[in-house]
């Protein structure tokens, strides 16, 4: 289980996946992947945004678990996150509609060719604990994305949703517990029946 950087190491591990599956072709600079929010999208051609982040609260185990010999840890969290995926093309504006599909097209590709963000991108506490994170692209309702585009005066910019689940923040809570050294076990004689013998 990976410690609270979780976040920003699955985030980065997503966006070095489509560095690799996206350039030369058809995005030439690597640089032009970022995490950032689509509305100051600067010189990104694909954005991945952070929009949403929720408990994953079904078949959860509750309670402690055995960490060490006389240590118990309260169980890890585990999130699912939501990331918000725009092309920007800086194409001419007779071509940037084609060139905004073909990149969304390209990104959609290597996400469902890796259902499993591979090993080799995850960093920090995240390689350490060899966690799995799944990538699913999300059925996203028209009227929820433009939602996202609502608070700002900006034209909408072609978007899909990309759900990463198996997140797991360790919690700090700790407890000591001693364990057993010495078991004292009592017996009593129990009484006969009336009129029965030994």
């Amino acid at each position: 289980m990976a410690d609270y950087t979780a976040f920003v190491e699955a985030g980065a591990a997503l966006v070095d996946l489509l560095r690799d599956q996206l350039t030369p072709e058809p995005i030439s600079n690597r640089e032009s992947i970022s995490l950032c929010s689509p509305h100051e999208s600067e010189n990104n051609q694909l954005t991945l945004f952070l929009y949403h982040i929720e408990e994953e609260s079904q078949n959860v185990t509750a309670g402690y678990y055995q960490a060490d010999r006389d240590l118990q840890r309260l169980q890890p969290a585990r999130y699912t996150l939501r990331y918000l995926v725009t092309a920007h093309s800086k194409a001419p504006s007779q071509l940037r509609e084609a060139d905004q599909h073909r990149i969304v097209g390209a990104a959609m590709q290597a996400l469902r060719d890796n259902p499993v963000i591979p090993a080799q991108y995850l960093t920090g506490s995240s390689a350490e604990a060899a966690e799995e994170l799944h990538v699913m692209v999300e059925r996203t309702p028209l009227e929820q994305l433009l939602k996202i585009w609502n608070n700002t005066s900006k034209d909408y910019k072609l978007s899909f949703v990309v759900m990463v689940t198996g997140v797991t923040v360790r919690s700090k809570r700790e407890r000591r517990v001693s364990r057993v050294r010495e078991i004292t076990i009592q017996t009593q004689e129990r009484p006969l029946p009336r009129g029965g013998s030994r």
